[in-house]
Parts: C-alpha cells; sequence; structure tokens
C-alpha cells in the first residue's frame, strides 16, 4: 500500500513538472515571439502595366543622368516613330551608352508614370545626310521670356468647340495654363497634366470658401493634329477618365507663330519633324492673376495638385 502511495506520488509530481515546465517554456516563447518585429506585408504589384520592347538611337543624355532622349521606332498600338525622352531609375542603365549609339531598351508604362531599363548597346548609328528640302528657318517673333510679376501679353487662340477666345478674356480670374498635345501617350507627361489639373478642379470646387472665379486652359502645340473636334474628343475623355467638371476647363490651339510666342516666353520648346509627330518636349505649368500677370512658373511635371491650388487661391484674390 505504501508502495502504490509512492508510486502515485512520484507520478503526480512528474505530471506536475511536466505542466509547470510546457507553461514556464509557452510563457518564454510568446515573450520572445513578441519582441520581434514582425516584416511589413510587401505591397502587392501593379497589374496595370504595359511592357514594350524597342530600338532606337541615343540623340542626347540630359545632365541629370536619369534622362536621355531617343529617335526611337514606332511602338505598334501605343506610339508613333518619334524623338522624345525617357527616364531610367537606375542611372547604371546608361553607364556606356553616348550620343548617336544605337541601343535596344525595355520601355515600361504604369498608370501616371514610365521608365525604361535593359538598354543594350547595340551599335553606333551613321550620321544623316542634311535634307535639300528641308526649310532652315521658321518665321517666329522676337520674345523677351516671363517673370513672375510680369504682365501676360494678349493672344487669341480657339477652343475645342471651335470659338475664339482671348486671354484678357480671363481678366478678373486666376488663370493656370499647362502645354499639352494629344497624341502623347507616355504618362509622365501630357497625360498627368490633365491627370493634374483634374485634380486641381476638384480640389478647388471642394473648397468651402474657395474661389469660383478661376480657369484652366490646356493648350496645344500640335497645331496641325490637334484641331477643334480632336480636342473636344479629348476633352470628352478626359472627362470621363478622370471625373472632370469641364465648366471652368478649356482646351484650346491657335497659329503656330502665336503657340512659338507664348511657350518660348515660358521657356518650353518642343522641336518638330516634318516626317513625323516629333515632340520632344519639356513641360512648364504657369499661374496666372487676376490682373493678367505672371504669378508662378512651376518648372517639370513634380509639382503637386495642392500647390497649384494654393497659388490659384491667391492668384483669384488680386485686384485687377
Amino acid at each position: 500500500m505504501r508502495n502504490g502511495a509512492l508510486i502515485a506520488g512520484l507520478v503526480l509530481g512528474a505530471v506536475l513538472a511536466a505542466l509547470f515546465f510546457f507553461r514556464a517554456t509557452t510563457v518564454v516563447t510568446v515573450h520572445h515571439s513578441a519582441s520581434v518585429p514582425v516584416p511589413p506585408v510587401p505591397p502587392a504589384p501593379s497589374t496595370n502595366l504595359q511592357t514594350f520592347f524597342v530600338r532606337g538611337v541615343v540623340k542626347e543624355l540630359k545632365p541629370d543622368g536619369k534622362t536621355v532622349v531617343i529617335d526611337h521606332e514606332e511602338i505598334p498600338n501605343y506610339m508613333a516613330k518619334m524623338v522624345m525622352p525617357f527616364k531610367v531609375k537606375d542611372t547604371n542603365q546608361l553607364a556606356g551608352v553616348g550620343t548617336n549609339d544605337q541601343i535596344h531598351f525595355r520601355f515600361t508604362v504604369a498608370e501616371y508614370e514610365s521608365w525604361i531599363d535593359q538598354v543594350t548597346r547595340t551599335g553606333t548609328a551613321a550620321t544623316p545626310a542634311a535634307d535639300p528640302n528641308r526649310k532652315s528657318f521658321r518665321l517666329v517673333r522676337e520674345v523677351e521670356v516671363l517673370k513672375e510679376g510680369d504682365a501676360l501679353p494678349e493672344y487669341t487662340f480657339t477652343d475645342q468647340r471651335g470659338q475664339p477666345f482671348r486671354t484678357a478674356d480671363f481678366r478678373g480670374r486666376a488663370l493656370a495654363i499647362t502645354f499639352i498635345f494629344t497624341r502623347c501617350p507616355v504618362p509622365d507627361f501630357c497625360p498627368r497634366m490633365s491627370y493634374r489639373f483634374a485634380q486641381v478642379d476638384k480640389l478647388l470646387r471642394a473648397l468651402a470658401d474657395g474661389p469660383t472665379n478661376y480657369q484652366l486652359l490646356s493648350l496645344s502645340f500640335d497645331v496641325d493634329y490637334d484641331t477643334p473636334p480632336v480636342l473636344l474628343n479629348y476633352a470628352n475623355t478626359v472627362k470621363a477618365q478622370h471625373g472632370a467638371d469641364l465648366g471652368r476647363w478649356t482646351f484650346a490651339t491657335g497659329k503656330l507663330i502665336d503657340i512659338d510666342d507664348i511657350t518660348e516666353r515660358f521657356g518650353l520648346v518642343f522641336p518638330r519633324d516634318a516626317e513625323k509627330p516629333v515632340f520632344n518636349h519639356n513641360l512648364r505649368t504657369v499661374v496666372i492673376d487676376a490682373a493678367g500677370k505672371v504669378q508662378k512658373i512651376f518648372i517639370g511635371n513634380e509639382w503637386k495638385a495642392d500647390e497649384l491650388v494654393t497659388e490659384m487661391v491667391k492668384a483669384a484674390k488680386v485686384k485687377r
């Protein structure tokens, strides 16, 4: 009997010891796990990407090390043959590449940005002979570059409904001008300018005490192609894509001499080629105050919608 009790006691003690050990081990394990940082869940890769493999010739390497101007072949079902700047995310992609080099590269297009990679040099392009039939000049005005505080000269343009208007018609309103061409397929350029303007208009309309005396103007420099019907179709596409209200947004074009005049005053350039829709253009967005003076010049495509809204609110308060 005593032996049985002893055995039972030993068994009970072993069970209790095991339970104690299991609990202690569990507590230590939980405590240790809680102190280890949990790595963040990586974002899901974008599924809205288009990828193209393209050949071209390097025309220029920009000083920023991230931009290369390429005379590229037609990209079927996406973009005509043209000369335009492309961005790289890794500057090493352009190592060993020089002007007039023939290259092959991958072009990736997301919703609001694009970039190239897998850049491979394949040879050197022959220097093209001069075209004897090409005109060596075009009629332009000699203009002065405008600075903030300068008055905007008066221009006459034509809107998407075929109606002529003068920039002076917008006196008393804050006026934002950006420059586009409707065939531009690269999301970093003209499509981004249109998307930003749609954002700006929505933000201005949402302000509780925001101004109502403002106007947005998207001015095309592709004067041969972007006729009023083309601009009207483009405006309707922007409206459908971004839910834009076009009540205070005009799409317009004009005579080339006037387009050259206004773009040169703000430092925008768009070399053109008679053989193809070549616009190796930069970007400018300008705010004109209600008195008709230049208030702000945004260079490039990195400005945000709220920055432009801030300038528009200030510009709308200026007395004529």
